[in-house]
């Protein structure tokens, strides 16, 4: 278990790496690619000629025995939620990080980005149960109690369960709001759940993989554990039928989670533990506010 010492230093390195570069890289492109894509409630009045009738306000309309319409102006200020995946396989990484440390990372930049802009930002930390849901908040100090929680969440065997993660947020978040979903994604079973929260708010799911989860590299007999029973087992990587069989297990999942965000009309942003991360998310926000 991390000392409250660790967690904070820890919280304290997140913070410094993230701050700099969050407001070069991501300011006006943050800015201009989800500002603007909910619209509130502002006022009524007399309906006229031309107006979108599905904007009557028939409640009025009944009282004053007059047509009435719904005024709507464009929201200034937005709701960014972040789903994390805090299950076992996100403790995977050899080449460069863990992939829960890629997904802390970019949480703590999109926190930033949201914080700096003035929104307000909120997390659901999730495995197959939701372990922690801090609801969005403005300011700093919100920000940084988000940050904490994830970087003092102890290493689990437990699965992922997207859908209820995904579910639970549904019910729990009224507003409209800008909603990351942080996993590996190599799980099932959430369509469905996917499909009607993209209703309700805009989705962007963010898959973090590693390098050798993709190919596996030929070097001779490697012991490994399963990082949601705890078991060992001797793999020889030098066959290439059981490489092809591990490239085409990645391959399956990648395939069925582009698919599944695809279907429910919700975009996507792929991020190895070796990319730099920044420049992906930048590079997304940049085309959102083109879009």
């Amino acid at each position: 278990m991390k000392s409250a010492q660790e967690i904070l230093q820890k919280v304290k390195r997140i913070e410094l790496k993230t701050k700099w570069q969050t407001q070069q890289l991501f300011g006006g492109d943050y800015h201009s690619a989800f500002k603007g894509k909910g619209m509130s409630f502002s006022e009524v009045r007399d309906y006229q000629y031309g107006d979108d009738v599905r904007n009557i306000d028939w409640n009025v309309t009944a009282r004053t025995n007059s047509p009435h319409i719904k005024i709507f102006e464009e929201e200034r200020e937005l709701n960014v939620v972040i789903i994390a995946d805090m299950s076992a396989s996100m403790y995977f990484g050899l080449n460069h990080q863990f992939k829960i440390e890629t997904l802390i990372e970019m949480s703590a930049a999109i926190a930033f980005s949201a914080t700096n802009n003035q929104d307000k930002v909120g997390a659901l930390l999730s495995t197959d149960i939701v372990e922690k849901y801090l609801a969005p908040k403005k300011g700093k100090q919100h920000m940084l109690k988000i940050i904490n929680e994830m970087v003092r969440h102890e290493q689990t065997t437990r699965p992922c369960d997207l859908a209820k993660a995904i579910e639970f947020l549904y019910h729990v978040e009224k507003k409209r709001s800008i909603v990351f979903v942080i996993s590996d994604f190599m799980h099932d079973d959430y369509l469905a759940s996917l499909k009607v929260l993209n209703n309700k708010h805009d989705v962007i799911g963010i898959k973090v993989y590693d390098e050798i989860e993709k190919n596996l590299p030929a070097c001779g007999l490697v012991r490994m554990r399963d990082l949601k029973t705890g078991g060992h087992l001797w793999v020889d990587t030098d066959d290439i039928k059981v490489r092809k069989h591990y490239a085409d297990y990645f391959n399956y999942w990648d395939e069925k989670y582009k698919n599944s965000f695809a279907q429910a009309g919700a975009s996507t942003i792929d991020i190895s533990t070796e990319h730099d991360y920044f420049r992906v998310l930048q590079t997304f926000f940049n085309s959102r506010a083109k879009r």
